[in-house]
């Protein structure tokens, strides 16, 4: 079947329907016949039974994409033209990128692309990975020469998963070609979704850059403000009250400190410093600001151990109820999720750790950590109780005044998260 000339001809195909891939592939129903595809067959069915474990899309999303087919047959996707990757690009334990996902989602299309079809990337990589790693593989696999028979492009995905104000459309998007006129067409069909408009960057490269770094510019700030909260803490001085007064200036930009994790700002910086260090540069403030974000486990486990002692509870035989394991708030997104990092330094040091969290999927943290969480609020009390995460569950037991009903008498509570300051 002939590819792609026009933009509404485009029959699209989207590769991993996770946090990026679903609601893109369901946004783009709603105007193209749509394969959405996953190699993770339990994720098919619940798709098709119209269910989303991620809870990125809501039933009338699901209602409105009429056009969409859920497959994780690869022959489903031979009649597409127009394929968006937006698989998982995570690190190894050596902080290594581990390509190894999108490497394997572009063999998959390079063994049913036809000439004139376009592959769009979207997953968070280092400059240079759309045509040097994976043209490659789409030329061997398919036999077809790149800007003769198939084009490439890079749209940086923008999700910000658990936020219910800034969906899809409403995100601008960046685009790019690996042609002027494929550049054109791949923004037009971009722009027929997203109602915020589109941004055609210059390059694939410019448009592999901008997304890896608009992370690493968060996670350089909050390294800040999480190496300002350490000294503020020595120094007996409230950090919150410190960035309320500051935050008065008209060009002070407002960052809360606090666990550093998920699958972008923990993840993205070491993409580029990877990319950095293989041509001899040491991006110093880039893992610095790392090294500040990965020891915050460390130092709030201190905290907790302080307090304690504060308390005058004996360390060794406390119990602590962890409120929260997912890496943000309203997300049931346990992946990097800095949580465990602190619950492993606290279960090195008291008694027993309790981790309650209403949205982690307990079988995925059993798999993925090896530790029992449990959804629903323990009818028991602890001698601390850590606010790690602020799910509105969590909230709402700050605000309702239930925290007493969790602590034994001369418990403490540990506020990562500003809770109990936000109430008053």
């Amino acid at each position: 079947m002939a590819g792609i000339r026009r933009a509404d001809e485009a029959r699209i195909a989207v590769l991993g329907l996770g946090y990026v891939g679903l609601p893109l592939a369901i946004h783009f129903a709603a105007r193209y016949p749509v394969v959405g595809f996953d190699i993770d067959e339990r994720r098919i069915e619940e798709l098709q039974a119209g269910f989303d474990r991620t809870l990125e899309v809501t039933e009338d999303e699901f209602a409105r994409a009429k056009s969409i087919t859920y497959s994780s047959k690869v022959d489903d996707l031979a009649q597409q033209n127009f394929y968006v990757v937006t698989v998982a690009t995570p690190i190894d334990q050596a902080k290594q990128p581990d390509l190894r996902a999108i490497k394997s989602a572009t063999r998959t299309v390079g063994e049913v692309l036809s000439p004139g079809d376009y592959v769009v990337f979207e997953s968070t990589v280092y400059p240079g990975v759309t045509e040097e790693v994976c043209v490659p593989i789409l030329e061997q696999e398919s036999g077809l020469k790149l800007n003769k028979d198939f084009f490439v492009g890079y749209s940086p995905e923008r999700i910000n998963p658990g936020d219910l104000e800034q969906r899809l459309p409403s995100i601008l998007k960046i685009t790019s070609g690996s042609t002027a006129a494929a550049a054109e067409l791949i923004d037009q069909v971009y722009g027929s979704i997203i109602e915020a408009g589109t941004y055609k960057a210059g390059s694939i490269r410019v448009a592999e850059a901008a997304k890896v770094i608009e992370n690493i510019q968060r996670d350089v700030n909050i390294a800040l403000i999480n190496e300002l909260e350490i000294l503020f803490q020595q120094l007996d001085i409230p950090t919150r009250e410190v960035l309320d007064a500051a935050g008065t200036k008209w060009n002070f930009h407002r960052y809360s400190p606090g666990l550093v994790g998920g699958h972008c700002i923990g993840v993205d910086p070491y993409y580029l410093t990877y990319k950095a260090q293989s041509i001899g540069f040491h991006p110093e403030m880039i893992l610095a600001g790392r090294r500040i974000n990965d020891s915050m486990p460390h130092h709030y486990a201190n905290q907790v151990v302080r307090q304690l002692v504060k308390c005058e509870l004996p360390v060794h035989e406390a119990r602590v109820l962890m409120m929260g394991f997912t890496f943000k708030e309203n997300c049931p997104d346990v992946r990097n999720t800095k949580v465990i990092d602190l619950v492993a330094e606290l279960q090195d040091l008291v008694q027993e750790v309790v981790v309650y969290d209403p949205l982690a999927d307990r079988d995925a943290v059993k798999d993925e950590y090896g530790i029992d969480v449990t959804n629903t609020l323990p009818n028991e009390r602890f001698d601390a109780v850590v606010l790690a995460v602020s799910h509105q569950e969590v909230r709402d037991v700050v605000a309702n005044d239930k925290l007493g009903d969790l602590l034994r008498p001369g418990g403490t509570v540990c506020d990562i998260k500003f809770l109990l300051e936000s109430t008053e």
